[in-house]
């Protein structure tokens, strides 16, 4: 008896409203419209998902070909830097030999 005191009728009004609302929830979403909407929906989201794996591939290869001419650059940079220290010391060895044959002489 102390259980039915505590229920009181809006709450079962409102728990028979939800139930019936759930009810023809279920049935709306399960309808042929809704079906179509949600093929339609997920046809939408993998076109959208075909253009963003095209742009990431781009991207991607992309950064693939800046990093080769990066490396490529610093390779031919530290080439050059090696032949410049190595004209360098030639250079010295030049300037070494005049001056050793002048104090010779």
């Amino acid at each position: 008896m102390s259980i039915l005191k505590e229920v009181d009728g809006v709450k079962a009004a409102f728990f028979a409203a939800g139930v019936m609302f759930g009810t023809a929830g279920i049935k709306l979403l399960s309808s042929k419209d809704a079906k179509k909407a949600y093929t339609h929906g997920t046809a939408a989201v993998l076109r959208a998902r075909e253009s963003i794996l095209k742009t990431v591939t781009n991207f991607q290869e992309n950064a693939e070909d800046i990093y080769a001419e990066a490396v490529q650059i610093n390779e031919e940079r530290a080439a050059d830097e090696a032949e410049a220290e190595f004209e360098d010391k030639d250079a010295y060895k030049e300037v070494a030999e005049e001056g050793a044959e002048t104090t010779a002489e």
